[in-house]
Parts: C-alpha cells; structure tokens; sequence
C-alpha cells in the first residue's frame, strides 16, 4: 500500500475541492429510503411475535409495503456510490495513508460503538450469541452466511462492515483509477454497471435457491452473497470514484433537473418489476450515479440546487446518525412503546411520523454529541512541539489580546 494517497488532477478550469453542498443535501432522501423499508416491516426482524407497520388495514399495509419494497435496498445502495465519489473528490494530495484511515475510522466507529452498546442492552443481549456481539463489534459480521450474525447487535449497522472495506481499500483501489485515462473513463464506469449485473447473474444461476428467505424470493445464501457480502458492493463504490474522476475532469456533460429526476423516477419504477436481486442495485445504479455526478456538476457551477440550503445540509449531516438510530428506535422502540397494536390509516401515518421525528432526534443526539465531538478530538493527530534546548536562552513571552 502506498505510504501516501494517490495525486487526482482536476481540469484546470474547475475549482478544487469545490464544498459539494447539494451532496449533502441528497443523503437525508437516501436515509429516507431506509426508514419507510424499516417502518413497513410486515414483522418484527428481533422477535418475530408482530408487525412493525403500524397499518391495520391489510390492504393498505400490503400496498405500502410492496411501493417501498426496494426503497431500503436503493438507499444503501446511493450511499455506497456516494463514498466513492466523495473520498475521490475530498482527497487531499500528498496525504499519508495513515492520517486518511485515521479520518475514516473516527468518522464511522464512535457512532458504531455508542449504537452497538445501546442495542446490546435494551434488546440484542437478550437473544444474539457472543459470537453476533463480537462480530458485529469489529464490523465483520456481514461475511459470515449465519443470518444470525449477518445484521448483527444494530441491524443497520451490518452497511458498515462495507464501508469499512472500503476506506481499507480506497488506496490501493485510488492508485489504479487515478491512472486510467481520462477517455478511457466512461467505459470503465459502463463496466462497474455490468459488474452489478454480473453480480446478480451469479447469485440466480450459480448460488442455492433454498431454503428460500421469508420476504424475498431468494434463499438466505442468495440474499447474503448478492446484498451483505461486502466485497460484491466494491462495484458501486468504484463507480462512484469513477465519476468523481469524470467530473474532476471536465468530461460531465451538463443535465437539468427535470432529466435527471424523471430518470429516478425510471429507475424507481424499474425497481419495483425487476425481479430480484436485479432491483437490489442494478435497476438504479445509472439513475443514482447519474443524479449524483449532475448535481456535483451543478455546485461546481454554482448551479442553484435546492439541496445546499441549511436545513438540507443539516439533515444531511445527521442522516448518518439517523441510519444508525433506526434499528433501536423501530425495531426496538416500536414493540416496546406499542406492542403489536396496529391502527387505522390515518393514526397509523402519525405514528410512523411520529418514530421519524423520533429517529430524527436520536440521530442529531448521536451526531452532536458523538460523531462531532470525536471527530474533533481523534480525527487529527495531535502535533507534539518541539523539546526544547534545555542550555538555549529563553524566549521573552509577550501578552496576546487574542
């Protein structure tokens, strides 16, 4: 591994490092994904006793739960591709590979650990294996085919372990993209999209089909190998580095608004017919890749977005806390507040409206007085001064009016 990251060029005509607010603003949507796939829940994932969708008409609980079927699977998927092309945009030249890892941990194992140490009292301790405690603890529990390890202490959490691997790899992996040329870019990002495709590919013809999963037409091998296995979500994080290079380069071209979200829509669309494990990742990744490479296109411009007002940056500063909130406050808080009451349409919207804003909270508790405070204190590595001369003349101090 190279002693310090990999230099990107930028055309000259962009300016660098750029603060790509309107990205920023995008993440609350994909968080929201997560939530109306964990809110819809037709069971409780911890103990399968009763429902978490909190709709008693069955009609209208079936037809929310199949609209937002992929939603879950398409955030982490946009957050995937999103750390990417941030780590490739944020890259500082000429930084030591280990100031980068340091950044990189401190960023996601405070929350990690504070999440992790929630679950483990109020519910996992009760029914996880030490096995599942420790697994998940070191972010490892997605490469092991148990479904009992798999989503681990914080189920959420399982998206870290591959996080995890790739800020391990985003070096090495920086060093090979950084010197694909620059008109060679477009085919290998094609190529990423295939490698989704071909990814889906292996887990219908060459993976076991039984014993199949209780909601998804896949067997839990199929589930895993397709969707937890970190080294099969590489694909969507090299992409997204792609396209921070084709951006850095020049070579974007300028798409609207309105191209850019009825293509969402399309890809939203082709999510809920495409048949698993195609909707996982490959129905959506040209629609999301495209979105996120235009809107960064369209801060570098100084474009107005809508996405890069306060609000929006704030919500997407906690959007990583809300993530990690998800499991305790729904899966947890959810039977423990409400059992397994279900209720009529109109009450049921205030009460999964009411475990958004809850989760919201939690999330900005878990940002301002975690995730903030560590990265303040253990991003950076604290600079020793120099020992002094014990035989040279001391300096005359002087006051300072600050």
């Amino acid at each position: 591994m190279p002693a310090t990251m990999p230099a990107v060029d930028f055309d000259p005509r962009i300016p660098e490092r750029t603060n790509l607010k309107s990205l920023t603003g995008m993440r609350p949507f994909a968080a929201l994904l997560v939530f109306f796939i964990h809110i819809l829940q037709p069971f409780d994932p911890i103990k399968p006793t009763g429902p978490i969708n909190p709709f008693g008409d069955q009609d209208v609980a079936k037809g929310l739960q199949d609209f937002f079927a992929p939603a879950g699977y398409m955030g982490v998927s946009f957050f995937f591709l999103l750390s990417g092309f941030i780590l490739t945009w944020s890259l500082r030249p000429g930084d030591r590979v280990t100031h980068y890892l340091r950044r990189r941990l401190v960023k996601i194992f405070p929350n990690h650990l504070v999440t992790w140490g929630v679950a483990l009292v109020l519910f996992a301790g009760a029914y996880a294996p030490v096995s599942a405690w420790l697994s998940s603890l070191f972010l490892v529990n997605s490469y092991s085919t148990d479904a009992a390890l798999q989503m681990g202490v914080n189920p959420p959490a399982w998206s870290l372990c591959s996080e995890l691997l790739f800020y391990m790899l985003f070096p090495l992996a920086l060093f090979a993209v950084s010197r694909i040329p620059v008109k060679r870019l477009w085919l290998w990002a094609g190529a990423m999209v295939g490698c989704t495709v071909g990814v889906g590919l292996v887990t219908t013809y060459l993976i076991t089909d039984t014993p199949k999963n209780p909601i998804i037409p896949l067997s839990m091998t199929q589930m895993w190998f397709n969707y937890t296995f970190p080294p099969m979500r590489l694909f969507e994080f090299i992409l997204g580095m792609l396209l921070a290079r084709i951006v850095m380069s020049g070579r974007w071209p300028r798409i609207g608004a309105v191209p850019v979200l009825s293509l969402l829509v399309a890809g939203y669309a082709a999510a809920l017919y495409v048949p698993a494990p195609f909707n996982f990742v490959s129905a959506t990744i040209i629609p999301f890749g495209v979105a996120i490479a235009a809107v960064a296109s369209a801060d570098i411009r100084g474009a107005r977005t809508y996405l890069d007002g306060r609000f929006m940056v704030w919500l997407g500063n906690v959007s990583f806390g809300f993530y990690m909130c998800q499991g305790i406050v729904v899966f947890w808080g959810r039977p423990a507040l409400l059992g397994t009451a279900t209720y009529s349409t109109p009450v049921a919207v205030l009460v999964a409206l009411g475990f958004f804003l809850a989760t919201l909270l939690a999330g900005w508790l878990l940002h301002t007085l975690v995730e903030k405070p560590a990265m303040r204190r253990w991003s950076k590595a604290r600079r020793t001064p120099p020992r002094r001369d014990p035989a040279a003349p001391r300096e005359v101090e002087h006051a300072s009016a600050g």
